[in-house]
């Protein structure tokens, strides 16, 4: 049975990791590597475990959210689908079950604000978490001076948590921001998008999603 290590280990998939990363930060993206695609996954794998879905389903949420940004090797644009593609061959020549890995490849091509939607849990999870990752570390840019609203809004964000209440109706993505380096203005208009798919998301787990910024509800 393939596992999320298994995947995690595999040489060719941290060099398309690693390879994809590298024309991001060519085309001034912020940080897509391993630290990204290691917290989406334990996300991914938090909102599962902690919502009661079977062990077997929280690893492959583990696994998709290890794969999910592989397709920005190939392009930026549509690397949702792109990104799927290259899993199901990953995946199949790694012996997975056909059942798993269209649950896998089907999250990855549905992950993307652009085109997606939550279709099933295990892509309701990787949503969830890759649209939570926003943190200062992840910007890359060293000159403060030449930030884009994208290195702007990332650098504000001092700390970030995503929670499922105890009773498991709500989830929450707390941010703490800097308004010294982004405005609250700022992160709405680059991630509406992303807010409203995350809502989507949080109803197809029989949750609410609630935003907030600085102690403040905004969704």
């Amino acid at each position: 049975m393939l596992t999320y290590e298994d995947v995690k280990n595999n040489s060719a998939v941290r060099t398309y990791i690693q390879r994809a990363d590298e024309s991001l930060t060519a085309l001034g993206y912020t940080e897509h590597s391993f630290a990204h695609v290691t917290a989406v996954a334990e996300n991914a794998a938090y909102i599962l475990s902690t919502l009661g879905y079977p062990e077997r389903t929280v690893e492959l949420a583990k696994i998709a959210g290890f794969l999910h940004d592989i397709g920005n090797l190939v392009n930026r644009v549509d690397h949702s689908q792109s990104g799927a593609v290259m899993a199901f061959r990953i995946l199949d020549n790694m012996d997975c079950p056909p059942e798993e890995i269209a649950t896998i490849v089907t999250a990855i091509g549905n992950h993307d604000e652009g085109t997606g939607m939550p279709v099933n849990a295990v892509a309701a999870a990787l949503i969830l978490a890759d649209k939570s990752d926003v943190r200062r570390s992840r910007v890359r840019n060293p000159d403060m001076a030449s930030f884009d609203i994208h290195d702007r809004v990332n650098y504000s964000v001092k700390k970030s948590v995503l929670k499922i209440n105890e009773e498991h109706t709500l989830i929450k993505l707390k941010l703490s921001v800097d308004t010294k380096y982004g405005s609250v203005m700022d992160y709405f208009e680059i991630f509406m998008g992303r807010m409203l798919l995350c809502r989507k998301a949080a109803e197809k787990l029989g949750l609410q999603f609630k935003l907030m910024i600085n102690e403040q509800q905004l969704i």
